[in-house]
């Protein structure tokens, strides 16, 4: 009778169970998107604003706040986002209560094509359109179109990277011989560098040179500071 009694108590127990769990799934199933929250990894210099996300988001049909969650594909929202030209990266998910949340990380120029048209180049080597909402401050680049601006990219990620070149170029200037010519900020002289090829050893000779010209008060002096022979810096006065 006892054994008897358990049995009952356990089926009815495994039936409970089996209730709960239809309709806390139901329930889930049923649930409606409470609507959607952006973060980006960077906050400063907006080239997308927050505004901008939400409306791809919401304007998404597979995001629309009127569909149950197990609707929603988070792949293609995910797609969505990828697919603006200021946004490297984004990663969709839904949390507890429902909020469809977005984690957005944008791309970064490192300079700016100025010319017939105009374009950033990004710290991926790749070309980017100009914001409505930002203007980077990047060094100007003329003399590139879209095509050829990807030859300079190994010597402007290296002038992005280094703290006194990022501070002191302004101007990155390509010429009609595919060679390249550099302006500074607050001085007179152009530098010449000529073909992108070791480039490392040629800034560092640069940077030689301006301290020890900086230290003999002779930087105003010159008019063309030559850097294409690698192993040396040939000046021209004024």
């Amino acid at each position: 009778m006892k054994s008897r009694l358990g049995y009952i108590k356990f089926v009815l127990l495994i039936g409970l169970v089996a209730f709960l769990f239809g309709f806390a799934e139901k329930r889930h199933d049923n649930r409606k998107m409470s609507g959607t929250e952006v973060h980006f990894t960077d906050s400063e210099n907006l080239y997308i604003t927050v505004d901008s996300v939400n409306n791809l988001l919401i304007q998404n049909e597979e995001a629309n706040a009127n569909l149950g969650e197990e609707t929603l594909d988070l792949n293609k929202v995910e797609a969505l986002l990828n697919s603006n030209e200021m946004i490297e990266n984004a990663e969709v998910y839904l949390d507890l209560d429902g909020k469809l949340s977005a984690i957005v990380s944008q791309r970064k120029p490192i300079g700016r094509a100025v010319g017939n048209t105009s374009f950033y180049l990004d710290k991926n080597g790749k070309v980017m359109p100009l914001s409505e909402n930002f203007s980077a401050r990047v060094p100007l680049m003329s003399g590139f179109d879209e095509v050829n601006i990807l030859e300079a990219y190994p010597l402007v990620s290296y002038i992005k990277n280094d703290s006194f070149l990022s501070k002191h170029i302004t101007t990155i200037n390509r010429l009609n011989n595919g060679r390249y010519e550099l302006n500074m900020r607050k001085l007179d002289f152009v530098v010449y560098f000529g073909a992108i090829k070791n480039v490392e050893l040629k800034f560092n000779n640069f940077k030689a040179f301006y301290k020890k010209a900086l230290k003999d008060e002779k930087l105003d002096t010159y008019k063309r500071v030559n850097l294409q022979f690698g192993n040396q810096v040939v000046c021209t006065k004024k």
